[in-house]
């Protein structure tokens, strides 16, 4: 049976497929893609930043982040296009964080693993150092 939902974008119920948009809603982001799209085509436009193909088209520029994080639209081919780093804000073209913000986000994770593994380390050797005693006196 399908499953009813609510548009994420407009609130409208519809039949919940794999967007999670209605098919209205479905169809402007399409039109605003090839909106985006055309635009870029020209050569001319080729390296337009984020701003300038907003000013240009009219198209949100979270409508445009969310095509290139689809990978609809490629850096590789409009290499100005760029999105904001989820943690420091930097421009990126693929992922979530940028590459300072990986590396910084690596070395503290290697920090906490090391600190878990001393304190599990000390732990096994508290449980080693136990002794028990038994008291033959007592019944």
């Amino acid at each position: 049976m399908a499953e009813l939902a609510n548009c994420s974008r407009c609130g409208a119920v519809y039949v919940m497929t794999i967007r999670d948009i209605c098919q209205d809603c479905y169809k402007k982001e399409e039109e605003a893609f090839q909106t985006v799209y055309h635009f870029l085509r020209e050569k001319k436009n080729r390296e337009a930043t984020m701003i300038e193909i907003v000013e240009a088209t009219g198209v949100e520029e979270k409508m445009i982040m969310k095509f290139v994080k689809e990978r609809r639209l490629l850096p590789t081919d409009f290499p100005n296009l760029a999105y904001p780093c989820d943690r420091c804000g930097r421009g990126i073209t693929t992922g979530k964080l940028c590459e300072n913000c990986q590396k910084e986000l690596k070395s503290e994770l290697a920090i906490v693993e090391e600190e878990e593994r001393t304190k599990q380390e000390r732990e096994e050797r508290e449980r080693e150092n136990v002794y028990f005693s038994f008291n033959k006196d007592k019944n």
